[in-house]
């Protein structure tokens, strides 16, 4: 046991010592105005409110989970090269969280979901919180008031561009409420079960009153098994659920497992995918944007379910 402790303890300052031989070796010259997201949530909502001269950034793109994110050596450089990264938080970069608490020591860090009171949010168990607050537009407003608050700080000449910039896209988020409210009324009541492959939707089930079930927890790092598939199949079966919807961020094989097993039982069940959970499409596109991204859910939802 203690040969176990001291490689642990080894292997922890190992790899802090081969992080700090990169960050300080690698030759890029730090940017004031070059700002790093972590997600690209993160990241449409920060180019909606920064100045024009700022150059914005993100590490998660198209397809990523970021509960099993591993930064790559692209990575580094835009970590090296920033001094402003904005982060989500409350555990959701995984593997990050690591490196971010370190690089918080030389370059503002500022983790967006770690401001919001814990009274909003959903806790999972003794200080650990639901992570997915992007899906209550209501909690990403705020996420938007933090990101423009430290932005105002880092630029306070430019704090009445940035605070008039902030201003118009929150009232887009207020119109992006209401469209979710008036889609959701197009589905009967006993229909609306929302099924995916992992936990990414408590807060969209919150603040909508709009039950969800799923197969893995909160993380995708936790495991999944044959009596978890076989749970959803007969909750499927007995409240005669229309679809069931696949992530884009995580592998298709245990939602359509569930969806298997449901047919197997003679009973149909569709199959929809190109739902967004943990990551957007990429930038450029209308679903690479947070508006964009909530509006083809919500579509794809209720077009399924109604």
């Amino acid at each position: 046991m203690k040969t176990k402790s001291l490689f642990l303890k080894f292997f922890k300052y190992f790899k802090w010592f081969i992080f700090c031989v990169l960050f300080t070796c690698a030759k890029i010259k730090e940017d004031e105005n070059y700002i790093l997201t972590t997600t690209g949530m993160l990241y449409d909502a920060t180019i909606n409110i920064a100045p024009d001269f700022v150059k914005i950034d993100y590490l998660m793109g198209e397809g990523t989970d970021p509960h099993l994110y591993k930064f790559s050596q692209t990575d580094l450089q835009k970590l090296n090269k920033s001094t402003f990264i904005i982060c989500n938080g409350l555990h959701l970069e995984g593997k990050m969280n690591y490196v971010l608490e370190k690089i918080s020591k030389h370059k503002t860090v500022v983790s967006v979901g770690d401001s919001i009171s814990r009274k909003k949010l959903i806790a999972v168990s003794v200080e650990l919180y639901d992570p997915h607050i992007w899906f209550s537009v209501e909690l990403w407003k705020e996420c938007v008031k933090v990101v423009s608050n430290n932005l105002c700080k880092k630029y306070p000449s430019h704090a009445d561009v940035i605070s008039q910039k902030t201003k118009i896209y929150l009232k887009k988020l207020d119109t992006l409420q209401k469209y979710i409210q008036n889609k959701i009324k197009e589905i009967p009541e006993k229909q609306r079960v929302l099924i995916t492959s992992h936990d990414a939707f408590r807060y969209f089930e919150k603040e909508y009153n709009f039950p969800v079930k799923a197969l893995q927890g909160i993380s995708t790092t936790a495991d999944y098994g044959l009596k978890d598939i076989k749970e959803l199949v007969d909750f499927i079966n007995q409240n005669n659920i229309k679809a069931i919807f696949v992530e884009t961020s995580l592998p298709p094989k245990g939602i359509e497992a569930v969806a298997k097993g449901v047919e197997v039982k003679g009973k149909k069940i569709k199959l929809v995918e190109g739902l967004y959970s943990d990551a957007m499409r990429a930038s450029g596109t209308p679903e690479g944007t947070y508006i964009g991204m909530y509006k083809s859910n919500i579509d794809k939802i209720v077009e399924s379910l109604k």
